[in-house]
């Protein structure tokens, strides 16, 4: 299965669905902060997920439960940049255990993950939407209930191209 998000929709074998994406729109010279998607073509590392809220799912990709002291390092002085991280950590790093439903369950887009480019962007994932599609940071966003049937069909051959 291959994904395309282009024009605000994201585009499966299993439908079309309203994306949301960077709240900046998308680039080709994705920076730390700017609040861009960065255009590409990807494949998916990982897939975190809240068995709390989710129950147990099984995926076709390796994944992990997320647990309250899981995060993600932001900082690109920092030598986990761009990486899975556990709170407490002194460098600035996103929670994954959120309050909201965001992050209940997320997929690892490899973006700027070998090498690891410090300052070229971090946290890029596929994950759930806020209802109104508002903007994210630089991920990929869709509607909860679609992205949960997403994760489980996403395997090693997946590719996500996001194109501006």
């Amino acid at each position: 299965m291959n994904l395309l998000v282009q024009n605000n929709y994201l585009y499966s074998d299993l439908g079309q669905y309203t994306c949301a994406i960077g709240r900046n729109g998308l680039t080709k010279d994705k920076i730390e902060g700017d609040h861009k998607t960065p255009a590409g073509k990807y494949r998916f590392e990982k897939i975190f997920y809240r068995a709390d809220k989710l129950g147990e799912l099984i995926f076709n990709i390796p994944s992990k439960i997320i647990l309250k002291n899981d995060g993600w390092c932001d900082d690109p002085k920092n030598k986990y940049y761009n990486q899975y991280i556990q709170f407490p950590f002194e460098a600035s790093a996103e929670h994954l255990y959120r309050e909201d439903d965001l992050y209940d369950i997320l997929c690892v887009i490899n973006y700027n993950t070998d090498p690891i480019i410090p300052g070229k962007g971090s946290a890029i994932f596929l994950h759930i939407s806020k209802p109104n599609f508002e903007g994210t940071e630089g991920c990929v966003a869709i509607e909860k209930n679609n992205m949960i049937e997403l994760a489980k069909a996403i395997d090693s051959k997946t590719e996500l191209l996001i194109k501006i």
